[in-house]
């Protein structure tokens, strides 16, 4: 399964390359689209008593009248509902000619109980709300709850943002093809889409290398080529080493998630550093974890010198203020050559006590040498930092984490049940596994610690953010209803397991 994702105008581009590459050209092209819809329609359809298919005038209208044609010929009863002409001489045009059934205006819709909807009105890149015969067949085919098969994407959900723009199909299965788009995996679009289909329609992979797309799933094969493999003369400093700042003694229980989470990922010693009046309860609750007093900067200085830790977290549980920004700024002014350390995950507290000072965190974080920095924002963090783009309504999801990353010289973590980790360098991944079962309290403490795991074992930093995402959403998959977050670091077990064995092989 391919990792890459086009834009509605990187599809757009592969299609122009592959017909100038030949040998298909762009009828070619539409009549193979044609044909995976159609066998998906007949495949996963077969007890539909009539089926209708709706063409709009462009080329995704022009993939309709080629699936309208191929189940007639198959034997299906179709009923071809026709909007718009297409452009006299374009790949659409050909295919509306060679297509003999008989037509009617989409403007007399009308459907019967048991049959079947065939959406090929508008593709990917539709970009306003539909209107007119288009939204009128979306209310006769919603009203009746008739089962749709989406051609590319539901027509009214925007390929390019995910977003629903006004009346949409709500598709029980969409085919796409070549590549999936953003569209098809941001919210609440990704809800329109159903199950989807990806169909090779004889786009070559070199065209989409010469494409050079930069947004991709998040799945393993995105990173699991860097995702760490102990080797045989392995030891436990050899394995990274994770700091975990803790919050006073009303709130360590973040903190220590975090540290399980991390050593749970792989990193071979973890250390909670605990506020000298949180040190009895965080000595009460901890076996395997170290614990260290961290109580003022030059602590901080000492123990970067003394045990030079690869990776750190800060925010969960540890307040809000002055020492908060304090604590990040040491750590990240460290030479990453000289100190070890590779990176600090800041999250939650960590995030929210830069708010009105966000470019002091942002230069510090673009020193050439500067440890990675990796920020788990949710939405209402993401406001905090990044006020304008969040509220920049012309931008998608991932172009706001994109913009967020490339201003902050960091790896952004947008969460949500769509998360985005997007990278300064512009490379940003899309998360498809999220499970409702991870809102919960302190399952965001766990992620960072994860990264930060993976971060201490020299993962990258936009490489540990995507897999820390994913298998953070796996293992809450995997349990299910009555997860808590104390469940999510065993719960792991089982997915590091499988990834190891598929690093090693």
């Amino acid at each position: 399964m391919y990792n890459e994702l086009l834009s509605p105008a990187e599809m757009a581009e592969a299609d122009r390359l592959a017909i100038a590459a030949g040998p298909l050209d762009g009828y070619r092209l539409m009549q193979r689209a044609g044909e995976a819809v159609a066998a998906v329609a007949l495949a996963r359809y077969p007890a539909a008593t009539r089926v209708h298919v709706l063409c709009g005038p462009g080329n995704n209208g022009g993939d309709g009248y080629v699936v309208a044609r191929l189940l007639a010929e198959a034997g299906v009863d179709v009923a071809l509902w026709t909007s718009g002409e297409p452009r006299a001489g374009s790949d659409a045009a050909l295919a509306a000619a060679d297509c003999t059934l008989e037509r009617h205006l989409l403007s007399a819709f009308s459907a019967e109980a048991g049959s079947l909807v065939v959406d090929a009105i508008y593709g990917a890149g539709l970009s306003k709300p539909l209107s007119g015969d288009a939204k009128g067949a979306v209310d006769i085919v919603t009203a009746m709850n008739l089962p749709v098969v989406a051609i590319d994407l539901p027509s009214g959900v925007s390929g390019e943002s995910g977003e629903v723009l006004g009346p949409a199909f709500r598709a029980l299965l969409t085919v796409t093809f070549a590549r999936k788009k953003p569209g098809h995996l941001l919210l609440p679009g990704r809800e329109r889409c159903g199950e989807i289909v990806l169909a090779d329609i004889g786009i070559r992979d070199e065209i989409i290398d010469a494409v050079a797309p930069r947004a991709f799933e998040n799945r393993p094969a995105l990173w699991i080529a860097t995702f760490p493999a102990p080797a045989i003369d392995a030891h436990k400093y050899k394995r990274g080493h994770t700091s975990v700042f803790s919050g006073g003694p009303s709130a360590t229980g973040a903190a220590r998630l975090s540290a399980l989470a991390a050593a749970r990922s792989g990193a071979g010693v973890v250390t909670v550093l605990s506020p000298a009046n949180a040190m009895q309860v965080n000595a009460a609750h901890l076996t395997s974890i170290m614990l260290r007093k961290v109580d003022a900067i030059e602590d901080v200085h000492d123990l970067i010198g003394d045990r030079r830790p690869s990776a750190f977290v800060l925010g969960p549980g540890f307040g809000i203020g002055d020492k908060a920004r304090d604590f990040t700024l040491a750590v990240l002014a460290k030479n990453r050559q000289d100190g070890g350390v590779e990176g600090l995950v800041l999250d939650a507290d960590g995030i929210t006590s830069f708010r009105n000072a966000a470019a002091t965190l942002f230069e510090a974080a673009g020193r050439p040498d500067a440890p990675a920095l990796i920020m788990t924002p949710h939405e209402g963090e993401f406001g905090r930092l990044f006020a304008d783009i969040a509220g920049d309504k012309a931008l998608s999801k991932l172009a706001k984490a994109r913009e967020a990353a490339r201003r902050a010289n960091a790896v952004i973590v947008y969460k949500g049940a769509d998360s985005v980790i997007a990278s300064p360098d512009g490379r940003a991944a899309i998360n498809s596994n999220g499970a409702p079962w991870l809102a919960t309290a302190g399952s965001g403490d766990v992620l960072a610690g994860i990264i930060a795991g993976l971060l201490a074992q020299g993962m990258p930093a936009f490489e540990a953010a995507c897999a820390g995402v994913w298998i953070h959403a796996e293992a809450g998959s995997r349990f299910g209803p009555g997860l808590i977050a104390e469940d999510l670091p065993l719960a792991m077990v089982p997915v590091l397991r499988e990834l190891a064995e598929s690093a090693v092989r």
